[in-house]
């Protein structure tokens, strides 16, 4: 199956097209797609899409298969759509905010409001991880086994449009986080900010005996070589995510351990659904400062839109 992902570039809808490809078994060409003005501008409204709005340029042969999500790749996949006479099957990734039936299949969270008979819902969103990519990076991290057991992963995202972490929320953070009888294996982000994490690591780690930024029980990654994000998850006995990230969360959930769920100031109707959801069915808890084991069904969201697209495929080619 000759497979095409379109995103605009950015890694996290990257992710979660490249995680139903994955699911499906097709090995997928990426294109990071941008638009020409006006569409830049007004997609996916403007409509009237042609062979010159798209850099790089789009060309046949069309794939029997498109995997789309960002608000620009809506008009990718209508043209490929069209110019495909209906032989490539378009399946966009999230809410694409306009009518379902400009598309094949669209999968989006529970939390987003688009419906359809053509719309499948998942719990979250699609994501990479699977048992057998976190067991090689249980191997592939292996020095994360010395750390202290349990062992506690902390995602810390930081602003957005809808949320803040501030230096007040990073402080009582690191004193909690101080506190556990644990290993914590930590990873900050651009959102986190220079100042928050300079908060969380000192407050972590002792800025005068440290050397680098490792202490004997403490992993603090300094973004510097390959990325223990996968290590990390697969080593921890415990899962702590800021209330920020839909898509470290639905990581997370995946993986069937323990997540509790960092507040910070702020919140947005849809990932308070989201996170309503997700406590409801027994997968999240708020941290406050304490651990506890819990089980449930893990989230198979990538398996679950990969399957329905095998299925409404096979009903495309009939």
């Amino acid at each position: 199956m000759k497979c095409w992902i379109i995103t605009e570039g950015m890694a996290g809808t990257e992710n979660q097209c490249l995680g139903v490809a994955e699911a499906l078994g097709v090995s997928a060409e990426v294109k990071r797609i941008t638009l020409r003005q006006p569409w830049k501008s007004f997609s996916p409204w403007l409509g009237f899409e042609h062979a010159r709005i798209f850099e790089p340029a789009l060309s046949p042969p069309w794939p029997d298969l498109v995997i789309a999500s960002g608000r620009k790749s809506i008009a990718t996949s209508r043209y490929i759509r069209k110019a495909s006479n209906g032989k490539s099957f378009t399946v966009q990734i999230q809410d694409p905010r306009v009518s379902p039936a400009q598309f094949d299949l669209v999968a989006l969270p529970a939390h987003d409001p688009t419906r359809g008979s053509n719309v499948i819902i998942t719990d979250a969103s699609p994501n990479r991880i699977t048992a057998e990519k976190l067991a090689s990076a249980r191997e592939k991290f292996s020095a994360f086994g010395k750390l202290k057991s349990p062992r506690v992963a902390v995602l810390a995202g930081g602003d957005s449009k809808s949320h803040k972490l501030t230096a007040s929320i990073t402080k009582n953070l690191a004193e909690q986080l101080k506190t556990l009888d644990a290993g914590l294996m930590v990873t900050t982000s651009r959102r986190t900010g220079e100042e928050n994490t300079k908060i969380l690591r000192d407050g972590l780690l002792d800025p005068v005996l440290r050397r680098g930024y490792e202490e004997e029980d403490i992993f603090f990654w300094d973004g510097t070589g390959e990325n223990p994000y996968f290590g990390m998850l697969a080593w921890a006995d415990f899962i702590l995510v800021t209330e920020d990230s839909a898509s470290m969360l639905s990581d997370a959930a995946t993986t069937g351990k323990p997540v509790y769920v960092i507040a910070l100031e702020g919140g947005s109707k849809r990932l308070d659904k989201l996170h309503e959801n997700l406590r409801q069915k027994g997968i999240t808890r708020p941290f406050d400062g304490r651990l506890e084991s819990w089980s449930y069904e893990p989230l198979r969201d990538s398996q679950k839109i990969a399957d329905e697209i095998r299925l409404r495929m096979a009903g495309h080619r009939a």
